[in-house]
């Protein structure tokens, strides 16, 4: 443990300059050991430098808990995404060291973090990777209708955007969060993902499978009963809720592969990615236009501290939710009822 615990620092000191999002995560673990466990689950090699990318585990639940993962950083230039879930992070490990009631929850839910899924694009400020793959294209999956030219993934060139990669292999940040889903996702009883993104919309949207099809996924009755949660609980919420292929369709998209891996398994997992509407910032702030992390991130200060202080309920509603799941998913002919309200919301042509 001890070496391990010294090779994590010698890889984020290394990253502290281009990266610090990794210093960040790694001293919150540091300072809180006994709220909190960093685990390492692979590392990149970006300008010969080693990155790591990492999964902390908040909280002592077991496996045979039902399991959150809040995930951030695949597209390296989204940081904001990244920044939103260390902000969460930095609360909930405030709160630990007084809040029992709060203790009591985690050990009643797995709760996992993994902010930056992409560390060489992080660096490279760079949607892709350090190999010029887009990771949300990069699966072993193909739409099943047309997609948009480039933006639906391509395989022509690495240095146009969108790129796929090898068809045959996985990327080795694709591959890590495809080996933490099995290992903690799809064991659990049930297991949720939030996927945080920016840089589309005037909106803030979650999405859930698919990209690749315009058909319901097996457990749209799951993904309605929630929906029709959080509307109850926070109805004046600011989500636009939807499947993605209702805005675009894309080949490779991860959680449509991981969704379909945990079907395989009849395993209940339940992936949704927010995207944050950032042309609300441009349209508030033309300027930002004039650099590139503009069209992803809100430069004002004041701006920036309002977002991540936005969506900070909703993690903590999806933590409930899903530590308390048998409380609202359907069963029975609930299914039925709630499949049906799904098709009408989401799959009748208006």
């Amino acid at each position: 443990m001890a070496n391990l615990a010294t090779r994590m620092r010698k890889l984020s000191s290394r990253s502290r300059d281009k990266v610090p999002e990794l210093e960040v995560l790694r001293l919150m673990a540091e300072h809180n050991p006994r709220s909190c466990e960093l685990q390492l689950l692979d590392t990149v090699s970006v300008k010969q430098h080693e990155l790591p990318i990492y999964a902390m585990k908040i909280g002592r639940a077991d496996s045979s808990k039902p399991a959150l993962a809040l995930v951030g950083g695949i597209h390296g230039i989204e940081r904001i995404g990244t920044e939103i879930i260390l902000a969460f992070v930095r609360t909930l490990l405030a709160r630990l060291r007084w809040d029992d009631a709060l203790r009591a929850e985690l050990n009643e839910v797995q709760l996992w973090v993994l902010p930056a899924m992409n560390p060489s694009g992080m660096w490279l400020n760079s949607r892709a990777n350090a190999a010029g793959v887009d990771l949300m294209r990069n699966a072993p999956v193909e739409a099943s209708i047309t997609v948009p030219p480039l933006l639906g993934g391509q395989r022509l060139s690495r240095k146009l955007p969108w790129f796929r990669g090898n068809p045959d292999q996985l990327e080795p940040e694709a591959q890590a969060l495809c080996d933490f889903a099995r290992a903690h996702l799809f064991t659990a009883p049930f297991s949720m993902v939030l996927d945080c993104h920016s840089g589309f919309g005037f909106k803030d949207q979650l999405w859930f499978p698919y990209a690749c099809s315009k058909e319901p996924i097996v457990h749209i009755a799951e993904v309605f009963a929630f929906h029709k949660l959080l509307a109850e609980t926070y109805p004046h919420n600011i989500y636009t809720f939807e499947p993605q292929a209702n805005v675009y369709n894309t080949h490779g998209d991860l959680w449509d592969y991981l969704y379909q891996l945990a079907l395989a398994e009849k395993r209940c997992f339940l992936p949704l990615t927010m995207e944050l509407g950032s042309w609300q910032w441009i349209r508030k702030n033309p300027r930002q236009l004039t650099q590139l992390l503009g069209f992803f991130h809100p430069i004002m200060p004041h701006r920036l501290e309002r977002v991540l202080r936005r969506h900070l309920t909703f993690f903590d509603f999806m933590k409930d939710a899903v530590r308390s799941h048998a409380n609202w998913l359907p069963v029975s002919n609930d299914r039925l009822a709630f499949e049906a309200a799904a098709r009408q919301l989401w799959y009748t042509p208006s």
